[in-house]
């Protein structure tokens, strides 16, 4: 088990244009200090709004419209969980229940909003391929987002994607320091990673990349974020 990490952010990248292959970006920003080298058993922890923005997944909205990405919202959804005035809560086709359904007008040019990636445990392997063939180690990589939580105020960020890390370590069977057996205990290691992260790139500094050391080893493995995701059937409130 790790006992220290270290979480930094990568600064010197540039502005993120669709069509970029982030994994090519990073790499090269990361091949020397202050970024790198990189390490074996680093995690790469990437924000959604630049893997959209190299993907394209970027929309047309009407920049003097404040509420014009809400027909984008419920264009997107899979279902609207809750409404109350402007907020629509919604559930995602990656089976996440979060506001807006992820559609972001935060630091995307304007007259734009940012969707989810189609699929962010590709794109986190995409990441993760491209670091390996260009420097030689293997990362975990997280695409992480912010979101709200149930019962409890302000935000957060966490994983929408994967690759090379796992998303939850189930402890169950296993003892607590007192010897007693958990029976419950699932940790979600890669949101409380991609949360250590933002610390480090903030909201408004312009970094949207971070580097996380100290991991336990243990939890590098093939993943999927759809560890993350509650089935329907275990989920109390749906």
């Amino acid at each position: 088990m790790s006992t220290r990490l270290e979480a930094w952010g990568v600064v010197g990248l540039p502005e993120v244009v669709p069509g970029d292959q982030l994994g090519e970006l990073i790499a090269e920003a990361c091949r020397r200090a202050p970024n790198g080298p990189l390490a074996d058993r680093d995690v790469v922890v990437v924000t959604q709004k630049i893997v959209s923005k190299a993907e394209g997944r970027l929309v047309e909205v009407d920049p003097d419209d404040p509420l014009s990405h809400k027909a984008v919202v419920e264009s997107e959804a899979v279902r609207i969980v809750r409404r109350r005035g402007d907020l629509i809560i919604t559930e995602t086709e990656h089976g996440f229940i979060c506001a807006n359904n992820g559609v972001d007008l935060s630091n995307v040019q304007r007259g734009r909003a940012a969707l989810l990636p189609k699929d962010s445990d590709r794109s986190a392997r995409r990441v993760r391929d491209i670091i390996r063939a260009r420097l030689g180690v293997e990362v975990g990589v997280i695409v992480s987002d912010t979101f709200g939580r149930p019962w409890r105020k302000g935000l957060t960020d966490v994983a929408i994607g994967v690759a090379g890390i796992a998303g939850v370590v189930d402890l169950r069977g296993t003892p607590d320091a007192l010897g007693r057996t958990m029976q419950v205990t699932e940790v979600a290691v890669a949101d409380e990673l991609a949360s250590a992260a933002e610390l480090v790139m903030g909201k408004s500094s312009g970094i949207p990349v971070a580097i996380v050391r100290g991991a336990d080893a243990t939890w590098f493995r093939d993943a999927s974020v759809r560890e993350l995701v509650r089935p329907a059937n275990e989920d109390l409130f749906r």
